[in-house]
């Protein structure tokens, strides 16, 4: 089953920062999405947000 939400470290190794930018990344995307500080985020917010391929960032978590 392919991953659905991105976690912090996942978000730091995928735009090759440090594990607090992935959580700042992660953060400024549920801002702008009007979501609750511990809400999760999805895949596909996170590629719609950061411009990066869907497809390339689910073949990048399969590996992790």
């Amino acid at each position: 089953m392919p991953q659905v939400c991105i976690y912090p470290k996942q978000a730091a190794q995928l735009t090759g920062n440090q594990y607090s930018a992935g959580k700042r990344l992660l953060q400024r995307i549920r801002t702008q999405l009007g979501k609750p500080a511990g809400a999760y985020v999805s895949v596909g917010e996170f590629c719609q947000f950061t411009g990066l391929p869907e497809a390339e960032v689910v073949r990048a978590l399969a590996r992790c």
